[in-house]
């Protein structure tokens, strides 16, 4: 059974800086895309940040140069370092674990808060 945990979320403010997790079970980061995700309350998800099999890192325009996504493939688990925090970046972080180059449907976790304050 494949899971994926988030944790890392919490409040803080602008300017500070949190740490993500996505700890997994039932699947090699190392042969999954990873991805995280946000929604924020009335919009759509959208993509944060992403790594490939490969190490290929990829950011959403807002969080360029703030956020940083990495994998630890002896732990099975997946980050985001987010750094100079700001209020429109509050939103549930989803972790998102993709086979390569297939349309199967890919694992989702549950999500965490990120509420950051002005």
């Amino acid at each position: 059974q494949v899971q994926l945990v988030e944790s890392g979320g919490g409040s803080v403010q602008a300017g500070g800086s949190l740490r993500l997790s996505c700890a997994t079970s039932g699947i090699l980061v190392s042969m999954y895309d990873m991805g995280w995700y946000r929604q924020a309350p009335g919009k759509q998800r959208e993509l944060v940040a992403a790594i490939t099999t490969g190490g290929i890192t990829d950011y959403a325009d807002s969080v360029k140069g703030r956020f940083t996504i990495s994998r630890d493939n002896v732990k099975n688990t997946v980050y985001l370092q987010m750094n100079s925090l700001k209020s429109e970046d509050t939103a549930v972080y989803y972790c998102n674990a993709r086979i390569p180059r297939t349309q199967i449907k890919p694992f989702w976790g549950q999500g965490t808060q990120v509420t950051v304050s002005s």
